[in-house]
């Protein structure tokens, strides 16, 4: 649970903060054309957070977590990857990459022992 609450935190103060302190992010990150577009990805970052932080701290609660943040990091990482080489972003987004894929490992990295069950449905024979 503390992977997930960790990630989750991050996620959640990385959304917040364009929200919060645009022209800070902005600084940071480049201005952007498109706000709305800015801001929904913000939204989203806040949400996944905040589902992250708020998992059930159950086996079922840390495979949701783990799912939702694999996804998130692996989708954040590509386009990371993608548009820094094309120009499109700022190489600070690079910081971003490096972030996203130690979440990624981070999740991957979790030894068998505390990885929680498959549901019985799910093992093999």
């Amino acid at each position: 649970m503390r992977l997930a609450r960790a990630h989750g935190l991050f996620n959640l103060v990385g959304g917040l903060w364009p929200l919060v302190h645009l022209p800070s992010f902005e600084m940071v990150f480049g201005p952007k054309a498109d706000k709305w577009l800015e801001r929904t990805t913000a939204g989203l970052l806040v949400g996944i957070g905040w589902s992250q932080l708020s998992a059930a701290p159950t086996p079922e609660g840390v495979r949701q977590a783990r799912r939702i943040g694999v996804a998130t990091a692996a989708t954040l990482l590509a386009i990371d990857l993608i548009y820094v080489p094309l120009g499109r972003i700022r190489p600070t987004y690079l910081i971003d990459a490096a972030m996203e894929a130690g979440w990624i490992m981070a999740w991957c990295g979790l030894s068998a022992d505390s990885r929680p069950p498959l549901p019985a449905h799910r093992r093999s024979a």
